[in-house]
């Protein structure tokens, strides 16, 4: 497992790594540490150095996409410009260019790992919990810069078109779903 320059990461980072292909291509439920420590190519105690067990390895998977997640998002709104719609707009730019980065799309990973582990008093239900409230403070935010009169109307009407557009493109529903979702973006914020 090398990286782009040729040379083999540490073992944190493959373990990492091959968490991050084998949750979000089979499921976390699917995937066990034994499979991680084999596609990481890592000794067990290698594995129980970086970390305590599975569920810190899950919280690390998610903290780790969320990390991308939110870097793909700023670096889009960068991109739009000082209009706020268009940095608005943006989300849906990120999260098209996010679905269609992944090699074989399964939807939203935090939605996905939320389905999973069912036991409410699981650590990573309040990550995923936080990191969604933190995606709808964030465009709560960008909706209130465009001076629309119902900022929180508009947040939540984004919200439902974006978490759509991610389940139908992963049913394959629609057609181009987050382009379509984006138009549709588009027509509330005009509306709003």
């Amino acid at each position: 497992m090398d990286d782009a320059s040729g040379r083999t990461p540490p073992a944190r980072e493959r373990i990492l790594q091959a968490a991050d292909q084998l949750f979000y291509a089979n499921g976390i439920n699917s995937t066990g540490v034994d499979g991680v420590i084999e596609a990481a190519g890592v000794a067990r105690m290698t594995f129980y150095k970086h970390f305590k067990g599975k569920d810190g390895l899950i919280l690390a998977y998610l903290d780790g996409r969320e990390v991308r997640w939110q870097a793909l998002l700023d670096r889009c709104i960068t991109q739009a410009g000082d209009d706020p719609r268009a940095r608005l707009l943006a989300v849906f730019d990120a999260l098209r260019e996010w679905a269609t980065s992944q090699t074989r799309y399964r939807g939203c990973s935090f939605v996905n790992a939320m389905a999973e582990l069912a036991d409410p008093d699981h650590p990573a239900r309040t990550v995923v919990t936080s990191y969604k409230r933190s995606l709808r403070d964030r465009i709560f935010e960008l909706a209130q810069a465009t001076g629309v009169a119902d900022p929180g109307l508009l947040t939540d009407q984004l919200l439902l078109v974006y978490e759509g557009a991610i389940s139908n493109r992963t049913f394959g529903n629609v057609d181009d779903a987050c382009d379509k979702a984006r138009t549709t973006a588009r027509q509330l914020i005009a509306m709003a």
